[in-house]
């Protein structure tokens, strides 16, 4: 692959607070290259890159030359800790006053962590600021600007103009409900106070649950629309696989089971049991897709054995 036009090595000394850009690999060391080119374009200098190699295979260290990215550094796993356990792998490693927490399956825009990091000079109460992140595919096409409020009684949480044009509806910077885990700019600060990510989510939910957790302890999550990102999803995990239906499963429950009320934890329990359940195990039988079936079942009954749900 051909290198960018906007590649520098002039990365000097600067004033501006350290950035830690944090992704993981699993198994995709030419889509994390495309990752790290794509980080020689960013205008702010003052980053350093850390890659968490979830025990893939070839490891990643054998396949990309270190020497043409000078600000990586390579964390490398002896197991697949998931979403959840990378990340906390690459922020116990990482320098940084803020942790720039991003999928490998993206492409960052010039000016991105120039954007992320204004909300925070602006409002001492921010801990995370998200940029609007479109689809790869179709660049014109938004996949997040900002989150909706979960709705406590059925366990769901939309993002905001999702699937939609930008047309320039969604270019209205201000607070939100939740972060996306595609890619989140966090203060040390935030981490400090409330911890990281809930290993056991492994994938998926984890930034709700994170969100949530640092909206506890009184941060504000803040949208900024003039940061972007393009996103080409789920290239480690695939759009529709059974492991997918079953993280999802497992832990919109989990999720619930943390956060819930009583009484809201009931009528859940009560939707999940009477609608949900029926509505998802008949129509994976009657088309055919037995195995993710069986991943919704199991997600379903882990949390019937699992342990406590404490805040980490």
């Amino acid at each position: 692959m051909a290198k960018r036009e906007c590649v520098t090595d002039a990365r000097q000394s600067s004033p501006q607070p350290l950035v830690s850009i944090i992704t993981i690999n699993y198994n995709q060391a030419n889509t994390t290259r495309q990752f790290l080119d794509s980080c020689h374009c960013l205008t702010y200098s003052n980053y350093e890159i850390i890659v968490v190699d979830n025990a893939s295979v070839p490891a990643l260290d054998t396949v990309i030359d270190q020497r043409l990215y000078p600000a990586l550094h390579i964390v490398r796993t002896d197991t697949n800790l998931g979403f959840t356990g990378g990340n906390n792998a690459g922020m116990q490693q990482a320098s940084g006053d803020y942790f720039f927490i991003v999928n490998n399956d993206t492409e960052l825009t010039p000016t991105l962590l120039d954007e992320l990091l204004k909300p925070f000079q602006q409002n001492e109460r921010v801990g995370v600021s998200c940029p609007k992140i479109r689809f790869f595919s179709t660049p014109s096409v938004v996949q997040y600007a900002g989150y909706n409020p979960m709705n406590m009684y059925t366990g769901t949480a939309t993002p905001v103009g999702y699937n939609q044009p930008d047309g320039g509806m969604y270019d209205q910077p201000g607070i939100t409900h939740f972060a996306h885990g595609c890619a989140m700019l966090v203060s040390r600060s935030v981490v400090d106070t409330v911890g990281r990510f809930a290993d056991r989510f492994f994938l998926y939910y984890e930034e709700l649950d994170w969100s949530q957790r640092i909206k506890d302890a009184g941060f504000l999550i803040y949208y900024q629309p003039s940061a972007a990102i393009l996103h080409k999803e789920s290239v480690s995990v695939g759009r529709h696989s059974p492991l997918k239906t079953y993280y999802l499963t497992r832990n919109r429950i989990l999720f619930m089971r943390r956060h819930c009320t009583s009484f809201q934890l009931l009528v859940f329990s009560l939707f999940f049991a009477g609608c949900v359940i029926p509505k998802h195990v008949f129509s994976y039988a009657f088309t055919g897709r037995l195995q993710h079936a069986s991943a919704f079942v199991r997600g379903v009954l882990w949390n019937l054995t699992s342990p406590s749900v404490s805040p980490v």
